[in-house]
């Protein structure tokens, strides 16, 4: 996470958004137990990418971030779920990791009788997201409530 974060935004941002990103960035451990995060290995059992979608209210943010979270429950027949945390290393990008666990956390909230998903998008991330049929709900000018501003996009996804 680390190092995607600090590698993969540099096109995007500026090195102080980059530091200030850490900030909405970054694992919640909500999502490790709920059991809806998943990690990929290459052959040397490191990772080399991870995500997770969530049936909680939070869109994003990290343990140790600067984003109001909530855990409450959503209702599937009316809310979207919320993909989270998705990071690829940076030594691994434009190899489809980031697609292979988008999908797997699009399949999981479908099974879970999700019907949408929702996402905050980084700059980075956004081309993916709109490559794997996410359209932008709004910009944001800052996904943290203090430090440097770090601009993001809130994107949408029919899953059924």
């Amino acid at each position: 996470m680390e190092r995607a974060i600090g590698a993969l935004q540099r096109d995007y941002l500026t090195p102080e958004q980059v530091e200030a990103s850490r900030l909405s960035m970054g694992l919640d451990t909500q999502l490790i137990a709920d059991g809806t995060y998943v990690v990929v290995e290459d052959d040397a059992s490191r990772i080399v990418g991870c995500g997770g979608w969530s049936y909680r209210a939070t869109l994003y943010g990290g343990d140790a971030g600067a984003v109001a979270r909530d855990a409450a429950v959503l209702d599937p027949a009316k809310d979207p779920a919320r993909i989270r945390a998705m990071y690829t290393d940076p030594d691994f990008t434009r190899r489809g990791i980031g697609r292979m666990v988008l999908a797997a956390n699009e399949a999981a909230a479908r099974a879970a009788g999700f019907k949408r998903a929702e996402l905050m998008g980084t700059l980075a991330g956004e081309p993916l997201y709109r490559a794997c049929g996410y359209e932008a709900i709004e910009r944001v000018d800052s996904m943290a409530d203090r430090g440097v501003p770090v601009p993001g996009v809130r994107m949408g996804k029919v899953l059924a």
